[in-house]
């Protein structure tokens, strides 16, 4: 059984799905008008007068008509509320007093787990105390609140985002927390305090302190700035990262916001914690942060979740720039729409906020957005009209970007686009779209050099080929359940005999792992799997097996989009009966989990290649119609031959 996110057994998530009433849980997020035998409402996706939102307590299932989503309980609230499955299981446990079952860790897990829990205990003390400064002492009130208030901070928003002040005491925290019975290695792991000696002194002193929370609101961490515009010490102090806080991987403000950027289908992404409180309570709430840091992959991916539209709002300097810039291709790597917005200069969001209505910021945005073309465009190119090499050199950055898109259609309207602002014909485009496409499948066809190539999936239809689907499901069922084991693998080698002068097949005993065995089988024919979902997966698994030697779906499983995560999650509490209806009759053979696990990858890997095989053979079979080739003809014989070879061994393992 595997082990899901805390640990969470199948048991406590049939007895979830038992107790939890889809039309509850909706009540309390959005207004439900009874319409016949089934309940209505307004769509909490997209803006609409008339309700399109139906919810049927019969079925357990909801639909929105006007964005075209719809699921059960738990797919509403990864949709309304940004949660990752496990989240949404938690969530619906809670609201429906369930015990959370979990599985026996084993003594390290229990110890990493506790140490985790710990942490999260001691900030959620420690943000109880810094706000408790700030709302409810005479000094918080004259220094911090004055502060704040001076600054534009609304008390609504102060209290939403659970702002605090730490005081200007060397020791004011940390002693407070150990009279409370906190341990000072909690303390110091959860980079609140820095130890000395047996004791420890407070890392934050005299800031404003802003929680940085997850995607559920736990907090994980704070970013602390001064209250001066002193230069001698730095304005910002953040949380060193710990067992809980990888900042790569966190951005702030998606906890106030992820509802918003669902309902918006847009993310506005700025720089700072000002930048996304302002414009919070300006009203524009689909605002988050990158704290500062370099946008990431795993920040990009918390976004997909919600949407796939991301507006960057940099400041003007050179910096922010330079921060666009680098996001734009990262944002479209990860198949997003991005476009950036130009701020006037000496503005950052913050002081746009602070200076403006919500009419006219919503307005400059909207005319003030431009696509990546146009905005590299015009910052990259306004000097190098007469400069030939330097515009080819902002023109090969710009189609650079576009090769990153992966939609034919947008691709091709970005060239259109390019080739009119940089007055460049569209051929030139596509012939230098052509050939760093051409370059990438270079590197990749050079990385490594195999045996003999079967067969290219990607070359196959997806949705016509039942057997591929099924079979490269089994093999990322059998990654996720059964990968980090070790298991002893019969493998066949061929050995030159100078007695007889001959090659002979002799079979020996392997001990490997089972994600290093599928990985170098893989490997050995050039086999790439051909549905996109899968072939993504596959990456992400080998890549965490491959550095750890094990995965953990607990953290892989918010780290993925919405597609794979279901993928995963379906895998997971899938019933074995469904996984194994009628393969039989699609000549896949595959035995039940409790039976060996090396013979199910095994006959899994050899069914694959002989579907592919004969795929091969299809495809040269038809180039014989065509033309009397002598060289194809020789091929299908070979292919015959091999053919034969993975049918003796598949019935040698069955």
């Amino acid at each position: 059984m595997i082990k899901l996110n805390n640990l969470i057994s199948k048991t406590t998530i049939n007895n979830i799905y038992e107790a939890a009433r889809v039309e509850e849980v909706i009540s309390d997020f959005i207004s439900l008008k009874k319409a016949g035998s089934n309940f209505k409402g307004l769509s909490p996706f997209s803006q609409e007068k008339t309700p399109s939102f139906m919810v049927s307590p019969a079925k357990q299932i909801w639909k929105d008509f006007s964005s075209g989503k719809g699921g059960n309980v738990v797919a509403f609230l990864m949709e309304h509320e940004g949660f990752s499955y496990p989240e949404a299981l938690k969530y619906l446990a809670k609201k429906y007093n369930i015990e959370i079952e979990e599985f026996k860790k084993t003594p390290e897990e229990q110890i990493k787990f506790d140490l985790k829990e710990s942490i999260y205990i001691v900030l959620n003390f420690s943000n109880e105390f810094y706000i408790n400064n700030l709302i409810n002492s005479d000094k918080g009130k004259s220094i911090g609140i004055s502060y704040l208030n001076s600054r534009g901070f609304t008390e609504e928003s102060i209290n939403k985002f659970g702002l605090g002040l730490s005081f200007n005491e060397k020791k004011g925290f940390t002693d407070h927390a150990i009279n409370e019975g906190y341990d000072i290695t909690h303390l110091e792991k959860s980079g609140l305090t820095i130890k000395e000696g047996i004791q420890g002194f407070d890392r934050f002193k005299n800031r404003i302190m802003f929680p940085i929370k997850s995607i559920s609101g736990r907090v994980l961490g704070y970013g602390a700035r001064i209250m001066t515009n002193s230069k001698k010490v730095a304005k910002y102090i953040n949380s060193p990262e710990s067992e809980v806080y990888q900042k790569s991987k966190v951005l702030y403000g998606l906890f106030e916001s992820k509802s918003f950027i669902i309902k918006e289908d847009n993310c506005y992404l700025v720089e700072g914690y000002t930048d996304v409180i302002q414009l919070h309570q300006k009203g524009i709430k689909n605002v988050v942060s990158s704290s500062g840091t370099a946008l990431s992959s795993h920040q990009i991916m918390l976004l997909k979740r919600l949407t796939e539209n991301i507006t960057i709002i940099f400041d003007r300097d050179k910096a922010g720039i330079n921060a666009a810039i680098r996001g734009i291709d990262l944002i479209l790597e990860h198949g997003m729409n991005v476009r950036v917005c130009k701020l006037l200069e000496g503005e950052d969001p913050d002081s746009l906020a602070r200076k403006h209505s919500l009419d006219f910021i919503e307005d400059y945005i909207k005319h003030n957005s431009h696509d990546f073309i146009n905005f590299k465009a015009s910052l990259l190119a306004i000097d190098y009209e007469n400069e030939p090499t330097k515009k080819a050199e902002v023109i090969n950055n710009i189609v650079k970007s576009i090769s990153l898109v992966k939609d034919i259609i947008k691709r091709e309207l970005y060239v259109q686009t390019c080739s009119k602002i940089m007055k460049i014909s569209e051929d030139s485009i596509f012939k230098t779209l052509s050939q760093i496409r051409q370059n990438k499948e270079n590197k990749l066809r050079n990385k490594n050099t195999k045996p003999f190539n079967l067969i290219k999936n990607q070359s196959l239809k997806e949705d016509s080929i039942d057997e591929l689907y099924e079979l490269e499901k089994k093999i990322i069922t059998i990654l996720i359940l059964y990968g980090q084991k070790t298991e002893t693998f019969n493998e066949s080698i061929l050995i030159f005999s100078e007695e007889n002068d001959e090659i002979i097949e002799k079979n020996k005993y392997v001990n490997s792992k089972v994600y290093e065995k599928i990985f170098l089988d893989l490997q050995q024919d050039e086999i790439e799997f051909a549905n996109k979902e899968f072939r993504d997966l596959f990456d992400v698994l080998m890549t965490e097996y491959q550095i750890n030697g094990f995965i953990s779906i607990e953290k892989i499983v918010p780290t993925l989009s919405k597609e794979l995560s279901e993928v995963v999650s379906s895998i997971i509490l899938q019933d074995e009966k469904h996984l194994l209806h009628k393969w039989d009759k699609k000549s896949i053979y595959v035995k039940l989990p409790s039976e060996n696990v090396s013979v199910m990858v095994t006959e899994t890997i050899l069914s694959l290649r002989k579907l592919l095989v004969n795929k091969k053979i299809e495809s040269l079979q038809e180039n014989i119609k065509t033309k009397n080739n002598k060289r194809v003809l020789e091929d299908v014989m070979g292919y015959y031959q091999l053919r034969r070879i993975v049918s003796s061994k598949l019935n040698r393992v069955l």
